[in-house]
């Protein structure tokens, strides 16, 4: 697990390059509103009055101008399918019964289009399964919702299918589990192109956390009810508080009132990976932010995030990012 992008917000080779200013989603009988509109409040929204990106964004429709929801009420979609020709990406919301349901292969071709033009995917829950079906998560990994990972895997067996995570970038295609987890997903891609800035930014109009690990468990079955002092949560703000400093699984543990061993478990539980794993991508990103909105020198920067020295820290960047700390000021700096 721990090569999966979504532990690690890793920007590929050559995604400094990457665009993200054409963006359409594409529609089926039966599209879930919540996830739709999960898409449009990201990328449909004007919020340039606070220096944020305007992205060109269309909806589209695969099944002609007139679709039901899932809901019962009715969409009147004018864009048809060569919108998603010029897309810089292509998100897929949850629709009904795409779990059993087959595709128009005129969509699935053009999705394939996209990714081999350098274009992104993205799918919101079951949108996952046009992904499948289209052949583009072939041998990849990719997340699905709890409740449809096993069909998943069923009706695609060349998929290894990740049940338990919240979203997983594969470069070119990302999948993320249910309604919630596909702002995380948008956000994560927002990061990953535009930076911190602009991810942050279009969080704080949502009123969401502006970043959450992909791998981080969907749920937490909890039969009763628990005490505040039977959580990690405190735990966390105090980690976020004191990211610069040293600190182990035994001290943490005894912050929560709970022995290391059982902290540990509680901690992988509710974040989704170890305490170290957690702390070092927190410390990331912190660095992303300080290296785009001060002029901090390198080693500054390196000291205030908690790694000590600049060399520590580009090992870390470079291996979380794909990019060196200095590339990244360069590409994303607030100018």
């Amino acid at each position: 697990m721990a090569g999966l992008t979504y532990y690690r917000n890793i920007l590929p080779r050559g995604i400094l390059g990457t665009m993200l200013k054409n963006v359409a989603t594409v529609l089926l009988e039966g599209v879930h509103p919540f996830e739709l509109g999960v898409i449009c409040e990201v990328f449909g929204l004007d919020r340039s009055d606070e220096g944020l990106p305007t992205y060109d964004f269309a909806v589209v429709s695969a099944e002609g101008p007139a679709l039901r929801t899932h809901a019962g009420f009715g969409l009147s979609v004018s864009c048809d399918m060569d919108r998603l020709e010029e897309a810089d990406l292509i998100a897929v919301p949850a629709g009904d019964s795409y779990v059993e349901r087959d595709f128009p292969p005129h969509l699935l071709a053009a999705l394939n289009r996209a990714v081999e033009r350098g274009a992104t995917v993205l799918s919101v829950c079951s949108g996952v399964f046009v992904l499948a079906a289209a052949g583009l998560l072939d041998n990849r990994s990719c997340a699905a919702h709890w409740r449809h990972a096993e069909a998943l895997g069923r009706r695609f067996p060349q998929v290894k299918v990740e049940q338990d995570v919240l979203y997983v970038d594969e470069g070119g295609v990302i999948t993320s589990a249910g309604t919630a987890a596909g702002i995380d997903a948008c956000l994560h891609l927002v990061r990953k192109v535009q930076g911190s800035a602009v991810a942050n930014g279009i969080a704080r109009r949502m009123v969401v956390p502006p970043h959450r690990e992909g791998g981080q468990a969907q749920y937490v079955d909890r039969p009763l009810p628990r005490a505040q002092s039977d959580t990690v949560t405190g735990v966390l703000s105090w980690m976020e508080r004191h990211l610069d400093r040293e600190v182990t699984v035994e001290e943490l543990a005894a912050r929560a009132h709970m022995s290391p061993r059982t902290f540990a478990r509680r901690f992988q539980q509710e974040t989704g990976t170890t305490p170290y794993r957690w702390l070092l991508g927190q410390r990331v990103l912190l660095a992303r932010e300080l290296l785009e909105g001060t002029d901090h020198t390198i080693d500054a920067v390196a000291l205030r995030a908690g790694f000590g020295n600049a060399a520590t820290m580009r090992h870390h960047f470079t291996r979380w990012t794909g990019t060196t700390p200095q590339a990244y000021r360069r590409t994303f700096a607030d100018r």
